[in-house]
This record gives structure tokens, sequence and C-alpha cells, in this order.
């Protein structure tokens, strides 16, 4: 078993297997995910784009690929 020792700001690092085995690197976010008795599981903090559908509703009306390019020419202008 492996094991880390919590400091006071409670921060803890996770071991090198453990990352390995998890496919962690530096910057990358993890869960704790409660799986009873008190007990939690780590694990990847990666969401599957397909989990965003719906988050964002369709327009009233379609955007045209000219009105989007004088958007970003109007934007441009302005800087």
């Amino acid at each position: 078993m492996t094991t880390s020792t919590m400091t006071t700001k409670g921060q803890v690092t996770i071991p090198l297997e453990v990352r390995r085995r998890l496919g962690l690197d530096a910057g990358d976010r993890i869960e704790f995910v409660e799986i009873g008795n008190g007990l939690f599981a780590i694990k990847p903090a990666i969401d599957d784009v397909r989990s965003l559908k719906g988050l964002l509703r369709k327009p009233a009306k379609p955007v045209s690929v000219e009105d989007m390019n004088a958007a970003v020419r109007a934007r441009g202008a302005g800087r």
C-alpha cells in the first residue's frame, strides 16, 4: 500500500506510481468520488466533450459566414 502525508494546508503529494497508473501529469485536475462507508476514490477529472451538449442554446437565427467575418473585422479594428 502506498501512503502520503497531508500538510497543514491540506496538500497531499500523490505518489509517483499512483500518478503513473492514473495517467496524471502536472496541472491535471482530479476528482474525489465518495464510494460509500467513508471511502473515497481518486480519478482524473476528464470529462468527455459530449457532456457539454445542450449547455448552450441555439441562436434564434443562423449567423452567416459574412456576418462572422464582419464581426471579426470590427473587433480587430477596435484594438
